[in-house]
This record gives structure tokens, C-alpha cells and sequence, in this order.
């Protein structure tokens, strides 16, 4: 009988993270959050613990990772779609309601997952916060030559953002569908450039 033994394979430290964020992806989405612990992340991704914990110090942190590695790729999607939209309202409102809701269906029902996961975690709520800091001040920036002269309200971004999220949730969950989801997001935003005159 011929004994198999796994090779490992040297990476870069860039090339493992790379390795091990989209192997817990896989492990989300093919055995749920619950499955996904530093030790179980090692064996799928064929290396020891402590290469493991060397990248994400703990639980906490591989679900913040994901997080951030959500965002990040939110941000470009959106950034992207930004810089190719016609500088109208209309057009730049379509671009943020559509970006972010695909951004999520594109990562599946996964992401609510993981936000499920950090719960009431420090890592969740400074990452949460300083992307919705980011967020909001890019949406103040884009609509701000359609507004008054006091330009969008702090109350009314983070109005804006709540629903993007909550209407994000709700196609996720499969509850709205992603157009009734954009359209709604869509109509928020250009009521909340209009209420600024």
C-alpha cells in the first residue's frame, strides 16, 4: 500500500493570505460559518495552526478579514461603476443602488453570515463604523453638486446607508427580490438629494 502525503507548497506571505481567505470563503459556503475555525481552516488549506494564527490571531479576526476583504471589494465595483456613469444624478443614484446590492448577492448568502458571526464583536464594530464613515462621505461628495447649498444632512447618509444595508439583508435572505431591492435604494437616494434644497 502506497502512503499519500501532502506536499506543501511555499508560498509568498501575500499568496498564502490570498490561499487561506479564499479557502474560508469555500469553507462558508460549502459547510456554514459554524465550520469555520482557525485549526479546520489549516487542514483545508494544508498547512499547520500556526501559519494560521500567524495571519489572523484568532476566530474574531479571520471573520473580520472577511469583512474587509468584502468591503474592499465593494469599494472597487462601486469606485469603478462610478468613474464610468454619466455625471447626472439619475445615472450616479442607479450606480450606487446597483453596486452595493450586487456587491452582496455576488458574495451570497455568506456575508450575512459572517456579520452574524462578529456579532458584538470590537473587530466588527470599528470596521463597520469606519466603512460607513467612508461610505457616507463618498455619497456626500458624488451628489453634492445636486444638492442645496447646505448640502445632504449627516442624519440623511446614515438614513441612506441603514436602508442600503437593510434592503441588502432582505435580497440576500431572499426575501425582496434584487430589483425591487435596487429600485427602492435608487428612489431613497434621490429623495434624499432632493430633501437637501
Amino acid at each position: 500500500m502506497v502512503s499519500k502525503t501532502l506536499s506543501r507548497v511555499r508560498l509568498s506571505r501575500e499568496e498564502r493570505y490570498a490561499q487561506l481567505v479564499e479557502t474560508a470563503w469555500k469553507i462558508i459556503d460549502e459547510e456554514g460559518t459554524e465550520a469555520l475555525t482557525l485549526g479546520h481552516l489549516a487542514e483545508q488549506s494544508g498547512v499547520t495552526k500556526p501559519v494560521v494564527y500567524d495571519h489572523f490571531t484568532n476566530r474574531s479576526g479571520l471573520f473580520a478579514t472577511l469583512y474587509q476583504e468584502f468591503d474592499r471589494r465593494q469599494t472597487a465595483l462601486m469606485d469603478d461603476a462610478i468613474q464610468k456613469a454619466k455625471p447626472e444624478l439619475e445615472a450616479l443614484a442607479s450606480v450606487i443602488a446597483t453596486s452595493y446590492i450586487e456587491c452582496v448577492l455576488l458574495q451570497g448568502r455568506e456575508m450575512p453570515s459572517v456579520i452574524a458571526a462578529l456579532a458584538g464583536t470590537p473587530e466588527l464594530e470599528k470596521i463597520r463604523n469606519d466603512y460607513a464613515v467612508i461610505f457616507t462621505e463618498k455619497c456626500r461628495k458624488i451628489f453634492a453638486p445636486f444638492c442645496g447649498k447646505n448640502g445632504i444632512s449627516d442624519a440623511a447618509l446614515w438614513a441612506m446607508l441603514g436602508a442600503a444595508e437593510g434592503l441588502s439583508y432582505a435580497t440576500a435572505c431572499g426575501a425582496i427580490t434584487a430589483a425591487q431591492a435596487k429600485d427602492e435604494l435608487f428612489h431613497i437616494i434621490i429623495s434624499m438629494v432632493q430633501r437637501s434644497f
